[in-house]
């Protein structure tokens, strides 16, 4: 009885709104088929569109939030330098940060008015800087790679304070190379961290809207995008839930995954 309160709860706050979501993209404006507004978004470009490029840059930023979290959480851990833990605190407050700040840094430094393309204005006195790339998609994919890294970092830290010490010397004074030592004994470990570190960049990659409307990529169309041209510009809701429920439907999928590697990593 006392899970009932906080059941209700949850279901007036976020099952009912999310129900609604459902049946707008089955009721079409024009009182057509349940099932015409799944048929009309599916069969367009501007989704198939939108799904790739939601499909590539979150593919892309796992992997490269992957592969510098990695690098970064070695010499965090194993490299013994001034002010490490100081870094190692940093990377929890950074994690509260929200997306749209990390943009707006990028924009400043990089941006068409930035400070790299001023220095260079100033100094060779062109027109404009040779800097252009946050409106790409590659700027897109750096800006969430620079924001998402951290919430690898942060079980990969926790998985290396876990492991034990005496191995590495040991593998050191087998006359193991350094290189040898990661592949061999830390990288091992690190898997079910790094699998759950990835496990939610994904996740939250997919669902990502602050990064791509702050860099002002007018190319890069994803999928909250999409809903958001959809419900907000064009006021074509039913075509709007149905790519929010695609969206949700692949959220929960991915998060469901996150779950499952997360419990194996004890996170």
């Amino acid at each position: 009885m006392w899970a009932l309160p906080p059941v209700v709860v949850l279901a007036v706050l976020f099952l009912y709104p999310l129900a609604l979501v459902v049946q707008q993209s089955l009721t079409p404006d024009n009182g057509g088929g349940a099932f015409d507004a799944y048929a009309r978004v599916f069969g367009s470009r501007a989704f198939l569109d939108a799904l790739g490029t939601t499909v590539w840059l979150a593919v892309g930023a796992t992997l490269g939030c992957l592969v510098l979290g990695f690098t970064l959480a070695l010499v965090i851990a194993f490299v013994p330098f001034p002010g490490a833990r100081a870094v190692a605190k940093f990377i929890d407050v950074f994690l509260s940060f929200p997306s749209f700040l990390i943009t707006l840094a990028l924009l400043f430094v990089y941006g068409t008015v930035g400070m790299a393309n001023g220095l260079v204005t100033e100094f060779t006195g062109a027109a404009e800087g040779p800097f252009h790339f946050l409106t790409t998609p590659w700027g897109v994919l750096l800006a969430e790679i620079t924001y998402f890294t951290p919430f690898v970092i942060r079980p990969l830290l926790a998985a290396f304070s876990q492991l034990e010490t005496a191995q590495l010397e040991v593998a050191a004074g087998l006359g193991a190379r350094p290189a040898r030592i990661v592949r061999r004994v830390i990288l091992p470990e690190a898997l079910p961290a790094l699998g759950a570190g990835g496990s939610l960049v994904l996740v939250m990659c997919l669902n990502e809207f602050g990064i791509v409307l702050f860099t002002g990529a007018k190319d890069v169309t994803t999928l909250p995008m999409l809903i958001y041209g959809k419900a907000i510009l064009e006021s074509d809701y039913p075509a709007a839930c149905v790519v929010a429920v695609v969206n949700i439907a692949i959220s929960v999928g991915l998060f469901g995954l996150y779950r499952v590697v997360s419990k194996r990593a004890g996170a």
